[in-house]
């Protein structure tokens, strides 16, 4: 007891002097920049984001569960729904398919029942209604009052562990409902296990199957003081004792509110063991400060948001900005203990491991912008999440598609952990062995299945033999790309040559007579019928797009595009009609394709460089006129306010880019290709302790065009910026005017290319 009781002191006093020092810290800044995040951004049209406590990266999302589900509910939470039936401690934020909900805590009163209900009859369950009138989010804190029950619920967290303060009124008989049986989406539990260990602690654990095949999770709730009553349930079922293990296990722990009315509890999740939680717990909130907890979880945000620090005369800019860049950071999440131990995708728990391993990687989405987002402002948390891709390489035998919870979904086409792999050593980023990342990359574009044994054989996917082909095939050759570079820098002659053929393998895909990228039968016929327009979701040639919007996936081989297409001026002529035509997609039209600007989806990632592309033709104004529309247009400081899924992070890094003046087209050259800035000026706080600024003069609505650059000092013409150059810290100066330049990146040699820039 007295060795607990020094723990405490230890670290409430760490505690203080820790607010002290982000108190001087603010001091120097006046405010922290989570006074511009508004985390009910994107919770509204079919944004998805999470909406609840974490830090950033956190193991912990937690948050409200509506009582709906539907594809508006991935997060398991919809600013048009009333309903709240508890709180879970795992969320996915932007995906277009649910799942986790993991550990979800109700706090009730009175006569109640076990399953959570049925819309428009209380007596059916124990869901509440309650209003946004009465609900609060800000980074690392929730709070919303109950409306059944008059009972106010506040949340916040740390890494692995969630910490519940709820608010009881007079009453002798508060409870909490612990229920395992309901997640979010397509999670169904297959085996839960809950129990009372102690008159403060229960423990347990929950197994599920969804999206992710085969989920574990471990947790160990504590309270302050002493249950007075613990029942447990096989759904509404009471049974015999204090433990139950079954498939729809709940549990209801009571405690005497009459005089004390608050109840606390803390929440540690593992992915190893129910002693792992714990142990979670002791080391990340070893007190019962609720407020100290939200601060440090507002100090652990404001730390990563202050790596980019802007300036703007508009808070609503502001407001989307640093929204934007919290949205970027709620995953990958932390799938590991605080000693290191985590379980692999083969299971097997792997102890002590020497790198902070993460799950969550959305990589066909994140790639794009979210991962070269990452190289200039966590360059090591990017090492580690390599470390992490990598580990599941030797687990599963190839690099992640679509990592959830431990579990390999292989959702979306291609292999686009590569592009992450490769851009980062191309970068020179450190920390991980880039021996076992040559090996990784290597192997993983060289495994039979999902259509590569028909590259390696035809070149091409036969469109009669896997769906999405095309989709598949352009993402393959950029990978190929990738590696084909990778190769050379490290020697390897031969597998840059082989690499560097497959990476040209986009043109079997392009109809010279349509001038679209389609399906490919075989070397002499393609699939009719054909449109350009029509998109069937999971049903035809692409991945949630069509014709129109894959024919620019090439964003490794631009000038080869362009002799495609036939040439500079043909490729302006069907650049410009993508934003102006409009057409019927089809009553099998994907979801996902949303925020149209012609036949542009800025609403789905395959589009997301397409605006960047004049710059390669010289006509960088057009691309300032694209992007600055779209910053202004399809993002909003409101609860609609993305034009699609967040896709965790990716819709969120565009915009990050994009407002500081530039974008990587190139998912693995270090080439950022200037566009039209909408900060008035940037500071950028690197991992090597160096900082690049930007200052952008003249910056209105009017005045989007840029005219004229210099960086540290000196002259700067090339309509683009080097990743050296950015990380070598300095000072950019951009001057911005209201009708386009005629010099400024207009000139051959001013122009990005697609070779990589050493």
């Amino acid at each position: 007891m007295k060795t607990y009781l020094r723990l405490i002191k230890r670290n409430l006093i760490y505690l203080c002097c820790c607010a002290a020092f982000i108190s001087c810290r603010q001091a120097g800044q006046k405010k922290t920049l989570t006074r511009y995040i508004d985390p009910f951004i994107g919770t509204g049209f079919h944004g998805h984001v999470f909406l609840g406590a974490n830090v950033p990266f956190g193991a912990v999302q937690l948050g409200p569960v509506n009582i709906t589900h539907g594809w508006d509910w991935c997060s398991g939470y919809h600013y048009s729904d009333s309903t709240i039936i508890g709180f879970s401690h795992t969320h996915l934020s932007g995906t277009g398919i649910g799942d986790l909900g993991d550990i979800l805590f109700m706090p009730v009163s009175g006569s109640v029942k076990t399953r959570k209900g049925t819309l428009g009859d209380y007596e059916s369950g124990y869901y509440s209604l309650f209003s946004h009138e009465e609900e609060v989010a800000k980074p690392g804190y929730y709070a919303v009052q109950l409306k059944r029950y008059n009972i106010k619920a506040e949340l916040t967290a740390s890494e692995r562990v969630g910490f519940h303060q709820y608010s009881f009124p007079s009453s002798e008989d508060g409870k909490i409902i612990i229920d395992l049986k309901e997640g979010i989406g397509w999670d169904k539990v297959t085996q839960s296990m809950i129990r009372q260990v102690n008159d403060t602690t229960i423990e347990g654990y929950r197994y599920s199957t969804g999206w992710a095949k085969d989920q574990r999770i471990f947790f160990t709730a504590v309270f302050p003081k002493p249950i007075v009553a613990f029942s447990v349930f096989e759904d509404t079922v009471q049974k015999e004792g204090k433990e139950w293990t079954g498939e729809q296990v709940k549990a209801v722990v009571q405690f005497q509110t009459k005089e004390e009315k608050q109840i606390k509890v803390k929440v540690g999740i593992s992915p190893v063991s129910c002693e792992n939680a714990m142990s979670n717990i002791r080391t990340e909130i070893p007190h019962w400060d609720f407020n100290a907890v939200a601060a440090a979880a507002d100090a652990a945000w404001n730390n990563e948001l202050s790596k980019i620090i802007v300036k703007t005369k508009d808070t609503a800019t502001l407001r989307n900005f640093y929204t934007a860049l919290y949205h970027t950071m709620v995953a990958p999440a932390i799938f590991n203990d605080n000693n290191g131990d985590y379980r692999g995708t083969d299971k097997k728990v792997y102890n002590r491991a020497a790198f902070t391993n993460y799950t969550v990687f959305s990589l066909w989405d994140t790639y794009r912008a979210t991962h070269p987002l990452f190289t200039i402002f966590q360059q090591k948390r990017t090492a580690d999440m390599i470390n992490s891709m990598l580990a599941v390489y030797q687990q599963q035998g190839k690099l992640p598609v679509w990592h959830l919870a431990g579990n390999e979904t292989n959702t979306m086409p291609g292999n686009s952990g590569i592009h992450v792999i490769t851009d980062a050593y191309l970068k020179g980023i450190k920390g991980f062995d880039t021996v076992l990342a040559w090996e990784a990359v290597k192997a993983t574009a060289m495994v039979d299945e999902r259509g590569m044994s028909y590259v390696k054989k035809y070149g091409f996917i036969p469109a009669d033999s896997v769906l999405e082909s095309v989709a598949s095939g352009l993402e393959y050759a950029i990978a190929d790309w990738g590696i084909a570079q990778m190769a050379k820098k490290m020697g390897k002659a031969d597998d840059y040559a082989y690499f560097s053929k497959r990476a040209k393998n986009y043109q079997w895909y392009f109809d010279p007579a349509a001038k679209f990228m389609r399906g490919r039968i075989s070397e002499s016929k393609w699939r009719t019928p054909f449109s350009p327009f029509e998109s069937r979701h999971m049903k035809d040639d692409f991945s949630e797009g069509n014709a129109w919007q894959y024919t620019w996936l090439v964003p490794h081989d631009v000038e080869g595009l362009m002799k495609l297409l036939g040439g500079e001026q043909s490729f302006i002529q069907k650049l410009d009609s993508l934003f102006v035509l409009k057409n019927d997609m089809g009553k099998e039209a994907s979801d996902d394709i949303t925020g149209l600007i012609g036949q542009y989806a800025h609403g789905n990632e395959p589009s997301h460089h397409i605006s960047y592309l004049y710059a390669f033709v010289g006509q960088p104004w057009k691309t300032a006129d694209k992007v600055r529309y779209i910053l202004d247009n399809l993002y909003a400081d409101k609860t609609d306010g993305l034009c699609g899924n967040e896709d965790v992070g990716q819709m969120s890094a565009w915009y990050v880019l994009s407002a500081l003046g530039f974008y990587q087209v190139n998912p693995a050259n270090g080439v950022y290709v200037f566009g039209s800035p909408v900060v008035d000026a940037a500071s950028l706080r690197l991992d090597n302790g160096r900082t690049f600024t930007i200052t952008v003069k003249n910056n209105t609505a009017k005045n989007k065009y840029i005219q004229e650059i210099t960086l540290n000092g000196k002259g700067y013409y090339p309509s683009y910026i080097l990743y050296k150059d950015i990380v070598a810290g300095g000072e950019l100066v951009i001057t911005m005017g209201a009708t386009p330049s005629v010099v400024w990146g207009v000139a051959k040699e001013a122009r990005p290319s697609s070779v990589l820039h050493d």
